[in-house]
């Protein structure tokens, strides 16, 4: 039996993605953010065991399905991402759709009981440059993009679109103000890139 290969690393991707946007070309990069849908509530009912297993068969699965220069990385927790230099954003979606609706065929496959044959797995997709040309933008959109695939039923994949601004009125201490401000400087980043990717990372949290 062949060995599972091992995803690449968070900080890998990063190192990649900037690699790919760094050299100033005009061929396309594309990604797919994949999650685990119910995965905090998976874990909660049936223990860090089935959640594990989880992960593994989607480890498994992604390294079955991926290949040729597409790259499989570690994104963190129950997320993985799928890096796919020279392909097009519509290209990408339609690779996004395969992989969701085979992992969810497959692992109907495997004769678990119902509820575990209810895994599935929804998808983000983004392109560059299309949705963006510095690494914080375009992963900002992939992840609201997986984020609207959760919101919209899971088990599906969006696209990354052109984002509408809402303006909120909200209340900050003056320590989180200004702890605010040194993040922005030392990230070379504005204060309210840093709140977005924040609030993220929270929606994320309770919607897995």
């Amino acid at each position: 039996m062949n060995a599972i290969a091992k995803p690449h690393s968070y900080d890998d991707f990063l190192q990649h993605l900037s690699q790919l946007l760094g050299k100033g070309e005009s061929d396309p990069v594309s990604m797919i953010l994949v999650d685990i849908d119910w995965f905090g509530r998976m874990n909660a009912a049936r223990g860090r065991g089935a959640g594990d297993a989880a992960i593994g068969a989607l480890t498994e699965f992604l390294s079955a399905k991926v290949s040729g220069d597409a790259r499989v990385y570690r994104y963190g927790g129950d997320a993985f991402m799928v890096l796919l230099p020279g392909i097009e954003k519509e290209q990408a979606f339609l690779v996004a759709e395969s992989l969701r609706g085979g992992f969810e065929s497959d692992f109907a496959k495997t004769g678990r009981t119902a509820e575990e044959d209810a895994l599935t797995i929804s998808c983000g997709v983004a392109a560059c440059p299309d949705d963006g040309t510095s690494v914080p933008v375009v992963i900002r959109k992939v992840s609201e993009a997986l984020y609207r695939a959760k919101l919209n039923g899971r088990n599906r994949v969006a696209l990354a679109r052109e984002e509408k601004m809402v303006t909120k009125t909200v209340h900050y201490t003056q320590g989180q103000l200004e702890g605010l401000s040194r993040l922005a400087k030392r990230e070379g980043l504005n204060e309210a890139t840093l709140l977005r990717e924040a609030l993220d990372d929270l929606l994320r949290k309770h919607n897995s």
